[in-house]
């Protein structure tokens, strides 16, 4: 590292462009802030020596010269962008809907929206959010803010510290405002000063020389600013840990009770009951939409005991349970407990729980039964045996039946619209019968068979769609934004104001420099030359506008 010694004594770190004591600009530095092309001063940083500006010679150097550039940061801001307006073409991995042909990815995005769907989940921009490249670029984002605000702040703090009242003439003659006054008489100056600590600035003098200082604290705003960024950053990268953010879904039929997700299998959820209350569809305020939508819900909830695990739990053995919380969940209406919180999502009506078949003749026009079985939709075996000596055989289930080109198939896992191929074996050991038995369907594969199966009875439950989210990053993102809007209030509306007074000989140079409103401290100037013979100061912004 070499330093630079400025005639005034003061030792400066390699890089700097005006002495950090006296303000002189250093020879063969002024390229830097680009001070060689203009006749103003560059003080956006106060001249002082920053990393990025300095050294370019190790990997080290490169890395940090990259994401010090502004220009960088915006760039990459760009990209986060338009990645995050791609991932809300169509709804994410998480939120396919209930109701979709398959909740597979690989198979909802095609059948959707087609062609463009199909490409949409190849590219894997159906879990945008949580992939690697957009984490690795909010990452890369918040390095940048980082290294943009070390290679800024700390150069400027430092030299705004030791910034000394006496300052070099050609430091003076270079601010935008600036002025010379041949004769001033010493009553004129104590009276500057008087009228700078009325104002309340911060004066300091040095054998005569003045510095006036007020708000420095709004230069600060913008790292701030940067800082509330950083913690929103980190709030956003710490959403995808499980243990800071957990946003899952749970289906609970009536009467059911299954492990909440996202617990460790520590919590339960037991469905009581579920209600869905619908508008009155003779009610003339609602008729039309009735007409248009058919019936529309009013308010569907369910009635929810919630459990905690408690002791130790054996393997084989059900888990010892204690009640945590017993409430209704509806729209508007959470359950919340131990950091969790369970919304009301969605509902399925009409899920078939059980089915009774019975087995008759199939040219007995009055059906009578033969026997019967039962199938437990929840758990169906693959074979039932009736007492009555025949043995039935469950060869294909369709829990959710459709027809896609003629060829059975199942939509989803649940038993919603269930059908079954059955193989009839009669007592007499003949050969087995073939039939296709669905809600409203009854067809011999054969047409010769001797005996038929029939719907005798059934029973039907409904389902609760439950969303199961945890965040703990929402204070983080609350702190950032609160830090960030005080970081632009600080630097929007504050000014960083300085005059400097230079005594010379019987007169005076002053000059003056702010970071924004140069109208207002002009209007402080005015006002602490009143009724003194000191003249005002120039704008001399034109100088580098020619």
């Amino acid at each position: 590292m070499k330093n630079i010694k400025c005639e005034c004594g003061h030792v400066n770190p390699e890089g700097t462009v005006l002495c950090e004591a006296c303000g002189k600009p250093i020879e063969g530095n002024q390229h830097i802030d680009g001070n060689d092309k203009k006749k103003l001063l560059n003080m956006r940083y106060d001249g002082s020596a920053r990393r990025s500006q300095t050294y370019n010679k190790s990997i080290v150097d490169k890395i940090w010269n990259f994401f010090s550039s502004v220009k960088i940061g915006v760039w990459l801001i760009v990209l986060a962008l338009i990645a995050s307006a791609m991932g809300t073409i169509y709804p994410q991995e998480m939120y396919i809907p209930a109701d979709a042909v398959s909740r597979d990815p690989s198979i909802f995005y095609e059948d959707r929206y087609g062609i463009t769907g199909q490409i949409y989940y190849q590219l894997g921009f159906h879990n945008l959010y949580g992939s690697w490249w957009y984490m690795l670029l909010i990452a890369l984002i918040g390095i940048s803010l980082v290294i943009c605000s070390i290679d800024r702040f700390v150069p400027l703090y430092k030299a705004l510290k030791i910034q000394k009242a006496r300052r070099h003439a050609s430091f003076l003659s270079r601010q935008r405002l600036y002025s010379e006054t041949e004769q001033v008489t010493s009553e004129e100056k104590n009276k500057i000063v008087s009228g700078l600590k009325k104002q309340r600035y911060k004066v300091t003098d040095e054998n005569g020389h003045i510095l006036a200082e007020k708000g420095r604290f709004s230069r600060w705003g913008p790292y701030v600013n940067h800082i509330g960024l950083i913690i929103v950053l980190i709030a956003a990268l710490l959403r995808f840990t499980p243990f800071m953010y957990l946003d899952d879904y749970v289906w609970v039929r009536e009467g059911e009770q299954t492990v909440i997700p996202g617990t460790k299998g520590e919590y339960y959820i037991k469905n009581k009951d579920f209600i869905l209350e619908t508008y009155d569809e003779n009610d003339e305020r609602f008729q039309k939409a009735i007409k248009k939508e058919g019936m529309v819900p009013k308010n569907f909830q369910t009635n929810v005991i919630v459990y905690k695990e408690s002791g130790e739990t054996i393997p084989g053995e059900d888990p010892e349970l204690e009640k945590v919380a017993e409430d209704d969940i509806r729209m508007n209406h959470p359950l919340k407990f131990d950091g969790y919180t369970l919304y009301q999502a969605g509902y399925q009506l009409n899920e078939f729980t059980s089915m009774t078949f019975k087995v008759h003749e199939t040219d007995d026009s009055e059906e009578t039964s033969l026997g019967n079985f039962k199938i437990d939709l929840t758990s169906p075996k693959p074979e039932y045996k009736l007492d009555s000596g025949f043995r039935v055989v469950v060869d294909q289930y369709y829990p959710d039946y459709y027809l896609d080109d003629g060829e059975p198939k199942s939509k989803t896992d649940y038993p919603r619209n269930p059908a079954y191929v059955f193989s009839v074996h009669p007592p007499d050991g003949s050969e087995p019968e073939m039939s296709f038995v669905g809600i409203g369907k009854n067809v011999d594969a054969t047409g010769e068979n001797d005996y038929k199966l029939g719907i005798q009875d059934f029973k039907m439950r409904d389902v609760s769609g439950i969303t199961v989210r945890r965040d703990y990053t929402l204070p983080l993102f609350i702190a950032g934004a609160l830090i960030f809007m005080f970081g632009v209030i600080q630097g929007m509306y504050w000014q960083h104001r300085r005059i400097w007074i230079h005594p010379t000989g019987e007169g005076i140079l002053m000059a003056a420099h702010t970071n924004k409103n140069w109208f207002g401290v002009k209007k402080d100037i005015e006002k602490i030359i009143e009724d003194t013979d000191i003249k005002m100061v120039d704008d001399q912004q034109e100088l580098d506008d020619k």
